[in-house]
């Protein structure tokens, strides 16, 4: 099994968290902590790896998995072999290192509102709806505290405050990134201030780990599945509902 082999290599548990991107709308919901919850129990507290790919999804979810995470893999790294978008990047904030390569992309964390309105159009808004507004500002200000506190306490902790509120900054708000679907590469992200593990696409390591993401990539739709949760001992999927036929 490709996982072990990986283990073998890393000496860490590898849990994947894998969203067909490409096929599917399947996103980060609140029904994916009790999934993450059976990987971690068999990880039992050793070094965890966890290898994701997401396009991002609701905040709220995201809080309950990064607690999770924190709270059950205090030894965590996060894998990004090709993309953890939006809200997926805040999950990879929450680990002490983000192992990237040359395929792999982060994303900005400005939170999306009302439907699909960028937080921050709402609030610059001079005549904005009184409720819209309140909508945003909750969304904004709760992205940015849960980005802040994850860099804190972990991968950044004991850096300057300043330079956490910059970088927190430069994700949450259009400050730096003009499009929510900016890429985020490795070099960006170093250059962000983050803590990267970078590996080139040719290492033995990365050349399994790309494996594996592309043989989820096609298994998939194959299976008709939009999530998949696994490691070496278990293994979940949600699948995608069918198309209603047309009348």
């Amino acid at each position: 099994m490709l996982i072990r082999d990986i283990e073998a290599i890393t000496k860490r548990e590898l849990l994947v968290y894998f969203t067909d991107v490409d096929n599917t709308s399947a996103q980060i919901d609140v029904g994916d902590d009790q999934l993450l919850v059976e990987l971690l129990q068999g990880a039992a507290g050793k070094p965890v790896d966890l290898m994701i790919e997401t396009s991002g999804g609701f905040t709220d979810a995201t809080e309950k998995v990064c607690s999770l995470l924190r709270q059950m893999a205090p030894d965590l790294r996060v894998v990004v072999p090709r993309k953890a978008k939006s809200n997926g990047t805040v999950i990879a904030l929450a680990g002490s290192s983000i192992v990237m390569s040359t395929t792999s992309e982060l994303g900005p964390i400005d939170p999306w509102v009302l439907g699909g309105v960028p937080a921050e159009y709402i609030l610059k808004q001079s005549n904005a709806n009184p409720i819209h507004l309140q909508v945003a500002q909750s969304a904004s200000t709760q992205t940015k505290n849960l980005a802040t506190m994850l860099l804190q306490t972990g991968m950044l902790k004991g850096r300057d405050g300043k330079e956490i509120d910059a970088i927190v900054e430069k994700l949450a708000t259009k400050s730096c990134y003009a499009s929510h679907g900016s890429a985020i590469d490795r070099i960006e992200a170093k250059s962000l201030g983050l803590n990267v593990t970078d590996l080139e696409h040719s290492d033995d390591l990365w050349q399994k780990i790309w494996l594996l993401r592309t043989m989820y990539a096609y298994d998939c739709p194959r299976s008709n599945y939009g999530k998949l949760f696994e490691s070496s001992k278990a293994s979940s999927a949600i699948t995608v509902k069918p198309a209603a036929p047309a009348p």
